[in-house]
């Protein structure tokens, strides 16, 4: 059913795009392969004239391999499509991106889109809390897990290996109501914070932990599967990565990586991630299977540029309170 799915969404890109670019793409991304794969025969579906050649690792050896080329002044990516506006942010800083000035937006929550067009969400990957069916305990709010219920059963991904676990402990410390007490108050609670979100899943869904911080897709998608899990969008909100996507400033090919931005952020683009079982950035797209309405889901603030600038001194605050 994905498959069929994922084709129909070909066909609609082939419908509603406007054929502009061919060439040469050479795309870095963070996406899973089978995702990966599947956004470039979209694209391609819609640009018949453009070779795509990609190359995919996680968002920090991706950035390793970019910067070791940033090094040698041979850069190879013509865009990128990441995890985090906070790298996305650091690039923009050293004047690495091109803005698409061209590309529309309209349909997009500002806060989502980097105002001078260097860099665009393409979905939104949330942050909230897992727990398995078994707990005593059903969360609806993060203070829910400072509760006694939860000693000694909570595990979350660190913000030292995950962006979105980076992205999680800004936003809630960010927030007047939570703050760095809350980081303590879940350090009192025996909360362990090692690796990433797979781990984290696992270590829930399996029934070792019964409480934690998780991406929602690996839950919702496995709920549906029928896991012993379920996810919670907090009354507070949720935090969220949105794999942005930019075109890099030494861009080979310039029009063939607007066309990939342009494909990514219209209707085509974010029904082809919703296919994936992603919410879609757009709020006019309808979310997939096991999520609420997007006009449901409350997102934390959060800005990528205070992120960047404060990124060191909260890592190493987390650090002090759970040890590295």
């Amino acid at each position: 059913m994905k498959k069929l799915l994922i084709a129909a969404t070909l066909l609609a890109a082939t419908a509603g795009q406007t054929l502009a670019a061919d060439g040469k793409l050479v795309l870095y991304t963070s996406q899973p392969n089978a995702d990966a794969q599947a956004t470039v025969d979209a694209f391609k579906a819609a640009n018949p004239g453009v070779d795509v050649e990609w190359v995919r690792d996680g968002t920090t050896k991706i950035m390793a391999k970019l910067r070791a080329e940033f090094e040698a002044g041979s850069p190879q990516p013509d865009v990128l499509l990441i995890a985090d506006t906070v790298t996305m942010e650091s690039l923009k800083a050293e004047g690495r991106l091109m803005a698409h000035e061209a590309a529309d937006v309209s349909a997009y929550d500002p806060a989502l889109m980097d105002k001078d067009k260097t860099y665009f969400s393409t979905k939104l990957i949330t942050t909230g809390i897992m727990y398995n069916t078994s707990a005593p305990m059903k969360p609806t709010s993060y203070k829910d897990l400072l509760k006694p219920e939860a000693k000694d059963k909570i595990v979350m991904a660190s913000p030292l290996t995950s962006g979105a676990a980076t992205i999680h402990m800004t936003a809630l410390t960010g927030r007047d109501d939570l703050g760095w007490a809350y980081y303590e108050g879940l350090a009192d609670q025996g909360a362990i914070a090692q690796g990433g979100n797979g781990g984290v899943y696992k270590a829930i869904a399996g029934g070792e932990k019964l409480y934690g911080f998780v991406v929602d897709f690996l839950p919702i998608r496995e709920k549906l599967n029928g896991a012993p899990v379920e996810f919670v969008f907090p009354e507070e909100g949720v935090s969220a990565v949105s794999e942005p996507v930019a075109i890099l400033s030494t861009a080979k090919n310039p029009d063939a990586a607007k066309a990939f931005v342009d494909f990514l952020i219209s209707t085509e683009g974010q029904k082809l991630a919703a296919t994936m079982g992603y919410l879609p950035a757009d709020p006019s797209v309808p979310a997939p299977d096991g999520f609420p309405a997007r006009d449901k889901i409350k997102l934390l603030d959060f800005d990528p540029k205070a992120a960047l600038e404060n990124d060191a001194a909260d890592k190493m605050k987390f650090t002090e309170i759970f040890g590295g």
